[in-house]
Parts: structure tokens; C-alpha cells; sequence
């Protein structure tokens, strides 16, 4: 059987590594480090991933970094049609490569990693009051936009069935709540879909510290 083994707990880009290999029910193990820590900066980790970053993967011969390429990445190589993170067809795939450039660019390093930095981490990254007003109005004019795909009624982003990129949204939606953004009712009424989907419980679980 291929080793496969995930670098990383305690944070919601860890979670959504956690997430894929929980849904996909694929066998692994976890190492428990944690960003900023110690464990971080060791020789071991740094072979690993010379930008001391969480999660890595280890999939056999393969090491991936960058929590939506992992997620990708599983979804492609051990989706089955019982239990699929990625859609078949070449039009859907294009629509989930989208929301995952949108959520990835857009949403996260545009909008919440601004709040993460200055608003988090001031002691780190210095005090940016400013650019914390304007992160938070771009990413709510871009969520609201993002929430007009959802007026059809669909379950999920890409219609019916769950998907990767169901995973990174609901990370960023968890991130923005925390950080005190009201979130539109179409998404808050999304996020409490995903809180019900049987396997978010479990990677949950699986991305606490032990």
C-alpha cells in the first residue's frame, strides 16, 4: 500500500487537506505540527517543505504543498463515482477550477489573509487598520457576487454534489465568521448544509492538535 502521510494540524488550510482524505476514505497518517511552532523550522520538516508552510503531503513518491493543489490533486488521482471531489465532465471541471481560483485568489489571499496578517498577527506583521476596512469591503462585494450563483437553488457550488471546492469554501466562510464578517443569508444558509454533510465532523476531528 502507498505511504501516505499529511504534515499538518490546527489550521483551515490543514483542515481542508484532512477533509479530502476523510471523504475520499483514503488511508494516512498524520504528523501533528502546527504553523508557527517549533516544529516548523526543524531539519526534518524543512526537507519536507523548504518554506516551512502546513499541509504537506506525502502521497508515495510524491510531496505537494498548497492546500487547494492537494485537494485537487487527491480529488483527481482516488475520486470514484460513490465518492467523487471532482466532476467527470470537462465543462464542470472548468467551473470547479474556477470557484477555486475565486476562492483561492479572491477570497483568501486577496481579502482574509490581510485579516489573518494585520489583525492576527499585528505583532508580526504591524498594525494595518486601513487595509483591514478595505479587505473586509472586498470581501464582502465579493461573496455577494459569488452568492448570485446560488439563487438557483443548488445544494452545493457546483450543483448537487459535493465537491473540492465545497471544501475550500467552507474553510474561508469559518475563517471570515471568526473574524466577525456577516456573512449573505444564501451563504450562511450553505455553510449549514456543509455543517450537516457526515464527513465535516470527522475532519474536524481529524485536523485537531493532539
Amino acid at each position: 500500500m502507498t505511504k501516505r502521510i499529511l504534515w499538518g494540524v490546527g489550521s483551515g488550510r490543514a483542515l481542508r487537506a484532512h477533509w479530502a482524505l476523510v471523504f475520499l476514505g483514503l488511508d494516512y497518517e498524520t504528523r501533528a505540527i502546527r504553523t508557527r511552532t517549533p516544529a516548523i523550522e526543524t531539519p526534518e520538516y524543512r526537507t519536507v517543505n523548504p518554506r516551512g508552510k502546513i499541509p504537506t503531503l506525502i502521497d508515495g513518491n510524491l510531496t505537494m504543498t498548497e492546500s487547494p493543489a492537494i485537494v485537487a490533486y487527491l480529488a483527481g488521482r482516488y475520486s470514484k463515482p460513490e465518492r467523487r471531489l471532482i466532476p467527470e465532465s470537462i465543462e464542470q471541471r472548468a467551473f470547479y477550477f474556477e470557484w477555486m481560483s475565486f476562492i483561492s485568489m479572491e477570497l483568501d489571499a486577496t481579502s482574509l489573509y490581510v485579516l489573518r496578517r494585520h489583525e492576527g498577527l499585528p505583532e508580526i506583521y504591524g498594525a494595518a487598520p486601513e487595509a483591514c476596512v478595505a479587505a473586509r469591503a472586498y470581501f464582502e462585494r465579493m461573496l455577494n457576487a459569488a452568492a448570485l450563483r446560488l439563487e438557483d437553488n443548488r445544494r452545493y457550488l457546483l450543483g448537487e454534489e459535493f465537491s473540492g471546492v465545497d471544501i475550500l469554501m467552507t474553510t474561508c466562510l469559518d475563517w471570515a465568521v471568526r473574524y466577525g464578517i456577516t456573512l449573505p443569508e444564501a451563504f450562511s444558509a450553505y455553510r449549514a448544509r456543509i455543517d450537516d454533510e457526515p464527513t465535516t465532523m470527522l475532519a474536524h476531528h481529524a485536523n485537531e492538535p493532539s
